[in-house]
């Protein structure tokens, strides 16, 4: 019966069971949830890590770099297993690094460089054409300038000058206007020219000077003092030798010439000759039977060494902004205490031996000396060394006129940015020469600096991108007193100091077939491993590599060269790279116009493959800081090395205090316990840091892939222990007299310059015989010791 208006509205409706659709529906609404859930959990461990890794610039890197290489499919480190597309193995980067760099591009490079004078501040065309060469290697470059004080030369002069006989009651001051001197010798301050050479001709070629050198006239009696070494002038003290008010003769070596001058002036003495003895060229000089350059290997007697005479033990940079950076309107100190205030003038052996000679049978003979007076090799030349003073009526005159001016000079820097930004290699070498030449000091290093960077460039055109980035430097003004390089470390000291890990330098890249090397112990490990990649030039028997006929010796870090600045105010761990000369090869004519092009190709390097021996070396070398994931430093090196400077201070008696009480302060037992500590955690840091490279090798497998999270952790943490660990050997005070020098294991010597002391403050101290200084930096080294100990073993 169909409803109508008295049907009720509400009826009881029968409803049958619901059937259940699915069988098993409790299994599966388990295993919904549960897969769900996994989801989830994969999603979180991917991508929620991200966001919790360690700062310290690394956040956003790893948002565009790291995240995708924990994927399961991707390698655990970047770089250690490449997908094609991603650019070169190592061990093709390798292997393109040893093959690209010529003999032929490296002589180029060279001739393009010694065609001409570059003197600091004067060689922008060099700078401009250094930077478009860099770019059409791929190398993105700029010109970064500074303006700085420096000196040109205007005139100078040496004169041996003679006196009439006149009555012993005549005093000095009389003698020299009552007669009439005439001149003896007139120096010639020239260098030949040289047919065979045609940068010997050049109509531009500079002067003979001494950069930083003091304006002055003076006229006075002269003393050879040896080659003016501290000990030097004191034993011409002992002997009662008058000093004061004369002018000193004396031979370059053994320390920086700077220093010779900053001795003679503290003393009194007037001014300053300089000349290089043969003595200097081992067996190759012409008493031996050499022919002299141009046609043999022996000296050019003409030859002149310029260089400059600031007190680069004391100031490194422009002496007038020294800590910070010369720009204009940089504030300026009086360079007075930096540089000399007496005149001097460097000259030839040829010119120094009229002068010489001229001392014959006048004070005592050098003979009469220790044996660090010994060796002079002028004697079959009527040379006796006699050490003066001259007599009254014999006295030189030294002119020496120098401009000083405020002028820019232009280091050219390059970059090849990695995926890491805050890691990065710096490699460099200066450009600017005193010569017009400079084919080994500075542009075999120059010319091997192009190979190395057109070699990293057609990695890059090959789809190479490095996991460190890279920086290169061609300094200008590092002649005047490492100018370029100071002055940028200056400027970007904070940068440096958070993302800096090594500085590699060549200045001479060859001048002879001895490798050598100074570094921070850090670097020794990698240092044996670049020179045993790469085939030795003088090889005796088959396949013979650089460490294979190397000693293996790695001298300690001085000053003298563009690493000065980063190692010794910065605590960045740096090498300084090279062939030099061995006692058979021959001579190379140091700061003269005979450090040319054509001494280079026909005796320095002839086939210029100690050119490219350098080359690879370097690059060798920075491809493994920039490549490997575990820097390839050593602290247990560094550790050992301390253990043997502070042996050496120990086993030495250098103090010349007569309280012979200070040597009982110096067993210093907290600072060998110190080392002891330092010692045992880096052997744990370093053991710690290779089985973690081994495990970066081998691979995390895929379905663990949440331990790559760890792992990069782990990688960041060692190399940022690694990165950090020479900055711990600082100290902010500096050393005293020389506040610039921060770092306390390595400074240059005070009274070497060139030469690398070790534990400086506390060196000194000991040689003042000051109990106090003793004490105060015995503690002051302890404590940086320690500090880098809490460092390693804080990981």
């Amino acid at each position: 019966m169909p409803p109508n208006e008295q049907t009720p509205l509400v009826q009881t409706v029968i409803i049958a069971p619901p059937q259940q659709r699915y069988s098993h529906s409790y299994i599966r609404r388990f295993f919904t949830v549960s897969l769900s859930f996994t989801l989830i959990v994969v999603l979180v461990c991917f991508l929620v890590p991200a966001h919790w890794l360690p700062g310290n610039h690394s956040e956003s890197e790893w948002r565009r770099a790291w995240a995708p290489q924990l994927l399961p499919w991707k390698s655990q480190y970047p770089h250690e297993s490449r997908l094609q597309s991603q650019g070169l193995e190592y061990e093709e980067l390798h292997r393109l690094l040893l093959q690209i760099p010529k003999e032929e591009k490296a002589k180029e490079w060279s001739q393009y460089y010694t065609a001409g004078p570059h003197l600091a501040g004067k060689n922008l065309s060099q700078a401009l054409w250094t930077k478009r060469l860099w770019e059409g290697f791929g190398v993105q470059s700029d010109i970064v300038d500074y303006e700085v004080y420096i000196d040109y030369p205007l005139e100078h002069r040496l004169a041996l000058l003679e006196s009439a006989n006149l009555p012993k009651e005549v005093d000095d001051k009389n003698r020299r206007s009552l007669d009439a001197r005439k001149v003896k010798y007139e120096c010639i301050l020239e260098e030949d020219v040289l047919q065979e050479d045609p940068t010997t001709n050049l109509q531009n070629r500079i002067p003979t000077f001494h950069g930083y050198g003091a304006s002055g006239n003076v006229t006075a009696q002269y003393v050879y003092v040896n080659f003016g070494t501290h000990a030097d002038f004191d034993d011409l003290i002992k002997a009662n030798v008058s000093l004061e008010g004369n002018i000193a003769l004396v031979k370059y070596g053994r320390i920086f010439r700077g220093l010779k001058v900053k001795r003679a002036q503290e003393l009194g003495m007037v001014g300053v000759v300089m000349y290089t003895d043969p003595q200097q060229d081992g067996e190759i000089t012409e008493e031996n039977g050499y022919i002299a350059y141009p046609n043999g290997p022996a000296r050019q007697a003409s030859s002149v060494q310029r260089g400059s005479v600031q007190f680069c033990s004391v100031v490194s940079g422009d002496p007038t902004t020294p800590g910070w950076p010369s720009k204009p309107g940089a504030p300026r100190i009086d360079p007075r205490w930096n540089i000399p205030t007496i005149p001097s003038v460097p000259i030839s052996y040829q010119d120094a031996v009229p002068i010489l000679k001229a001392l014959n049978g006048h004070g005592p003979e050098a003979s009469n000396f220790n044996k660090y007076w010994q060796g002079g090799k002028l004697g079959y030349k009527g040379v006796n060394y006699n050490i003066g003073p001259s007599p009254p009526s014999l006295e030189l005159n030294l002119v020496a006129e120098h401009e000083y001016v405020t002028t820019p000079l232009w280091n050219v820097i390059g970059i090849i940015n990695g995926t890491l930004q805050d890691e990065v290699i710096v490699l460099g070498n200066h450009r600017d020469a005193w010569i017009a030449g400079g084919a080994g000091d500075p542009n075999s290093g120059s010319a091997a600096l192009n190979e190395v960077i057109r070699s990293f460039g057609i990695a890059l055109k090959q789809g190479w991108k490095p996991l460190r980035t890279i920086v290169f430097a061609s300094w200008d003004g590092e002649e005047y007193g490492l100018i370029g390089s100071t002055e940028w470390v200056e400027e970007y000291m904070p940068w440096l100091s958070d993302a800096a890990i090594a500085y590699l330098n060549v200045d001479v890249g060859t001048r002879g077939p001895a490798f050598g090397t100074s570094a921070s112990p850090l670097l020794n490990k990698l240092l044996y491993e670049a020179t045993a990649a790469v085939q030795s030039p003088n090889q005796t028997t088959p396949n013979q590599t650089i460490r294979d006929t190397w000693n293996g010796h790695i001298a300690t870090m001085g000053s003298g060269s563009d690493f000065t600045a980063f190692q010794d105010f910065a605590g960045i761990p740096s090498a300084d790279l090279g062939f030099h000369p061995l006692p058979n090869s021959p001579v190379y004519h140091y700061h003269s116009n005979y450090d040319s092009f054509a001494w280079m190709d026909r005796f320095g390097d002839k086939g210029w493959h100690y050119h490219i021996a350098i080359t690879k070396v370097w690059a060798i070398l920075a491809a493994a800081l920039v490549e490997t994931p575990i820097l390839g430093f050593n602290v247990t090196n560094y550790a050992t090395g301390l253990q043997h400077y502070l042996a050496s201070i120990k086993t030495s008696n250098t103090s010349d205090s007569p309280d012979q009480s200070m040597h009982s302060l110096t067993p210093f037992p907290t600072l060998e316990r110190a080392i002891a500590q330092l010692h045992n955690a880096s052997v744990a840091f370093d053991a710690r840091a290779e089985a973690l490279a081994v495990t970066v090798k081998v691979g995390v497998p895929w379905w663990k892939s949440w331990l790559k999270v760890r792992l990069y952790e782990q990688v960041r943490e060692v190399n940022r222990k690694y990165q950090f660990f020479e900055r711990k050997f600082l100290y902010g005070g500096g050393l005293e007299g020389r506040s610039q020098f921060k770092h306390v294991v390595f400074a240059p010597g005070l009274w070497t310059g060139y030469a690398g002391a070790t534990f400086p403050g506390l060196v000194e101290a000991v040689d003042r015989g000051d109990r106090q200084g003793i004490e105060r930096w015995t503690g002051i080294i302890e404590e940086r010791i320690n500090e880098a100990t809490r460092w390693l073993e804080s990981l």
